[in-house]
């Protein structure tokens, strides 16, 4: 009896604990069909007629959010033929309010500051990135001057002089003799986005932030901008302090990348003004003389992340067009030609039949290499959500709807730029529809407020003038108080690659996806090509 007793007494316990299992499991399952069918009948039974219309959703708090962040375009475009311009859905638990059009962009992206709040919604997710005391983690008043401290390169002059240094980068990176090898022979393929991702990185650095930082950017500092870069998960809008292995990497090398500028700016401090021993007066000594309306210094920290936060700002933007461009080239060759042929009619060819070198001055008479990058940024913008908070409620203009300081606001100039009312055929790629004057055999295509003649109103926040974009449906960079000021620099970036790259290269899709094009990652805040997006590569018989 004392051994029947010693096994029946354990599985008398496993099964008491089975039911338990069963119990708690039965329990869950009722508490989720209870949540579910409480949250469709308060979207059937209790709408606010005074609130947008609320995307139709099963399950509370999730919402609309997996559908959203697989491919916004379409949840927008889905979203806007079944309630119209203005609505609003839950994206992980939060009242997310989207208003599209050239109307939806102005109120969301010209709010008043007592109306709209950025800071509040990018500031947990940039601050573990950039540092602290800079672009969102400060007060805007803060980040209008620091724009302005940052414009010292953002000028003609200094544009002047960074063609020639972005057409070195290029040069380099893409030679023969090239330690990294990747282009050691005359064809190829290459997975585009890593390599230009990279190309990008120095580019930017060496122009906009002088050589003594480009030294420091080794295969081991790329390494350290990748896991920095992972802290722009959308996860991090929520979460930006979980202990997650990505946020761990991403804080070492934030505290890496920043005591490697402090290392610099200290030892300028120590060795005083080296402009006479032929240093250049880059960024970094522009921020370290800068000082703040009410007297003080910009401190050496913020100076550093600041020095971050241009990097990275840019970056994102820049790789993922060029990226772009060039996945658009390869599926349409003819347009590389007329690329080349463009360069030697307008710059000139030398007796060995080279093009002559491009220069700043000459990228405003190399239209068609305007447009590809212009018609790139339409399709590919590379923000597709823009938000705010809402800090009192606002009426929207034309409609009962008035939005409230639960919601966050959501605009989408990707939208416009992508709709047929403003751009014809518009998922259609051709750099021509924007030639002016319009070509016979595209006009068909011309961007239909270029024909009305529509002008963009200006005004300036405290760093210059900008384009609040009121009317424009093209809005890659923004508008308003926020608008990218990078977006010239990111324009001459763009063209000069793309002008210097094209006089020795021609990129092909690989056999058997001639013409085809990759899909979007929308899974970060930027969209950029899906990764692999392999393209064949050949270097041109006769380099230009």
């Amino acid at each position: 009896m004392g051994v029947l007793n010693e096994i029946a007494h354990p599985v008398s316990v496993w099964v008491a604990g089975a039911s338990t299992w069963k119990v708690a499991a039965a329990g869950f399952a009722l508490f989720v069909t209870l949540s579910i069918l409480l949250n469709v009948l308060s979207q059937l039974l209790f709408r606010n007629p005074h609130e947008p219309p609320v995307v139709f959703h099963w399950v509370p708090f999730f919402g609309s959010t997996i559908t959203y962040g697989i491919d916004p375009y379409r949840f927008f475009f889905a979203c806007r033929e079944k309630y119209g311009d203005v609505f609003t859905f839950i994206l992980l638990g939060k009242k997310t309010t989207v208003c599209l059009g050239t109307k939806g962009n102005d109120f969301i992206l010209n709010g008043k500051l007592k109306d709209v709040n950025a800071e509040e919604v990018y500031g947990p997710l940039t601050t573990p990135v950039f540092g602290k005391d800079v672009v969102y983690d400060c007060p805007n008043a803060k980040l209008m001057e620091q724009k302005k401290f940052v414009k010292f390169g953002l000028t003609t002059s200094a544009f002047q002089s960074y063609v020639g240094l972005i057409v070195g980068e290029v040069k380099d990176y893409f030679s023969k003799d090239n330690p990294h090898k990747k282009f050691a022979s005359d064809s190829g393929t290459v997975n585009l986005p890593g390599i230009l991702a990279e190309l990008t990185i120095y580019t930017a650095s060496r122009s906009l932030q002088g050589k003594e930082v480009r030294k420091t950017f080794d295969s081991t500092f790329a390494d350290l901008y990748h896991d920095l870069d992972q802290g722009f998960a959308p996860i991090n809008f929520m979460l930006p302090w979980a202990p997650l292995p990505q946020n761990r990497k991403r804080d070492r090398a934030q505290k890496k990348m920043a005591e490697t500028y402090m290392a610099i700016i200290e030892q300028r401090r120590k060795d005083g003004d080296l402009k006479s021993e032929g240093r250049e007066e880059d960024m970094i000594w522009n921020l370290m003389n800068c000082t703040y309306k009410n007297g003080t210094p910009v401190p050496d920290r913020e100076v550093a992340h600041m020095m971050i936060a241009m990097l990275m700002a840019g970056q994102h933007s820049s790789s993922a067009t060029i990226t772009w461009i060039f996945l658009r080239l390869a599926s349409k060759p003819h347009i590389q030609d007329e690329l080349i042929q463009e360069q030697k009619d307008v710059l000139g060819v030398n007796e060995d039949g080279t093009i002559k070198p491009l220069t700043y001055d000459d990228l405003p008479r190399l239209p068609l290499h305007s447009q590809v990058v212009k018609e790139t940024l339409r399709i590919h913008t590379p923000i597709h959500s823009i938000m705010r908070k809402v800090k009192q409620p606002m009426a929207v203009e034309g409609t009962p709807y008035i939005i409230p300081t639960t919601h966050t606001l959501l605009a989408s100039p990707g939208v416009t730029a992508r709709t047929s009312e403003h751009f014809p055929e518009p998922l259609v790629w051709e750099p021509h529809r924007w030639d002016e004057p319009a070509s016979e055999k595209f006009t068909h295509l011309a961007p239909k407020h270029l024909k009305e003649g529509v002008l963009e109103e200006k005004e300036d926040y405290g760093y210059g003038l900008v384009s609040k974009g009121a009317a424009s449906p093209y809005l890659p960079f923004g508008a308003g108080r926020h608008r990218c000021i990078g977006e010239q620099f990111a324009y001459v970036q763009l063209q000069t690659i793309l002008a210097t790259l094209i006089r020795d290269f021609k990129f092909l899709n690989i056999p058997g996806k001639e013409g085809e094009v990759v899909g979007t990652d929308y899974s970060s805040l930027f969209s950029r090509p899906l990764q692999p997006a392999v393209v064949r590569w050949e270097r041109r018989e006769k380099a230009y």
